[in-house]
């Protein structure tokens, strides 16, 4: 009878003592896993993860912190140029996080190189790069926590935006300073002055119209083409398909757009509005009626031409217009 009530006492220290060892393990893995991403982001603000990394410190429990991971391809021979604005970026918003002092273990930013992690590739059935996506602390990531970057853009500003909705971490953003900006205004400052200077003694071209006009038609297409969109969001370029090669220049969603796309708009408004001022030239002035049939003629054809591509352009933006136009 002693021996059965020994064994059941036994029993039951054993059962009672399972779970606490386990719970200690588990918190002993976690504290390792913290301790090793911490000493990780103490060298560098992004961890470069490989394939046994990422499985280890991503994806498999126990974790209580989130990772932001870019998935890229640097390397040369992958020509991605927009991979590598999209690190600029990135750098910046780690660089931000990292040196900030707020920081804490609550999340980590982290890359994966395709080079060196084409098996997460595989795992994740990740065809395009780059990519940027949340892997929360508890759960799987779901459809919000992989960024909207063709909609957005890669501009640290809108990564960080997203990084507070998805984490609750705000990162006040520190950009090193640029100074191309102020020089270019600085140039352009001296090269008017220095023609005012030069020209002092007949600044009548300060009151010809047609100076000021010229300066006002260009002002105004740079803005209309969509310059302003892209100096706020940061767009790609262009966009090269990896799996085919295939380079888009036009986005195909009527809510973003690529620089690319706005340097075509801009050729194509500067065309129309070329072919407009021909008209009116051609109607108004004192020419022989043989150029001014010239300048018709080139008139309406630039009119039409880049009007249709414009158009053509809307409609591969917008996909309901249900109108065409010559070459629409």
């Amino acid at each position: 009878m002693l021996v059965k009530i020994l064994a059941v006492l036994l029993i039951a220290v054993a059962v009672c003592s399972t779970p606490s060892n386990a719970q200690k393990k588990k918190e002993s893995l976690l504290s390792e896993k913290v301790s090793q991403m911490m000493d990780w982001a103490s060298k560098r603000a992004i961890i470069r993860l490989n394939g046994d990394k990422f499985k280890k410190f991503v994806r498999a429990p126990p974790r209580n912190y989130s990772v932001i991971i870019m998935f890229t391809a640097l390397q040369p021979q992958r020509q991605c140029g927009v991979c590598r604005q999209a690190d600029e970026e990135f750098q910046i918003l780690a660089s931000s996080w990292r040196y900030s002092s707020a920081f804490t273990n609550r999340i980590f930013f982290a890359i994966v190189d395709f080079d060196e992690g084409s098996d997460v590739f595989q795992m994740l059935n990740m065809n395009s790069a780059p990519t940027f996506i949340n892997f929360p602390a508890k759960g799987k990531p779901k459809r919000a926590d992989t960024y909207e970057l063709q909609v957005r853009g890669f501009g640290a500003e809108q990564l960080a935006r997203w990084v507070a909705d998805r984490t609750d971490v705000h990162i006040r953003l520190i950009r090193p300073p640029n100074y191309a900006g102020p020089l270019m205004l600085g140039l352009l400052l001296a090269f008017i002055g220095s023609l005012a200077y030069l020209r002092r003694n007949n600044l009548e071209f300060l009151f010809n119209k047609n100076v000021w006009a010229f300066s006002a038609l260009c002002l105004v297409l740079i803005m209309t083409s969509g310059q302003m969109w892209n100096h706020i969001r940061g767009p790609p370029y262009a966009h090269k398909n990896p799996n085919t090669g295939q380079v888009s220049y036009i986005h195909g969603s009527s809510q973003a757009q690529f620089v690319a796309e706005t340097h075509i708009v801009l050729i194509f408004n500067a065309a129309v509005t070329l072919g407009m001022v021909l008209l009116h030239e051609a109607a108004t002035s004192d020419l022989e009626i043989g150029k001014r049939k010239i300048m018709c003629i080139a008139g309406i054809g630039l009119v039409v031409l880049f009007f249709s591509w414009l158009l053509s352009v809307f409609r591969a933006k917008y996909h309901g217009y249900p109108y065409s136009f010559l070459f629409g």
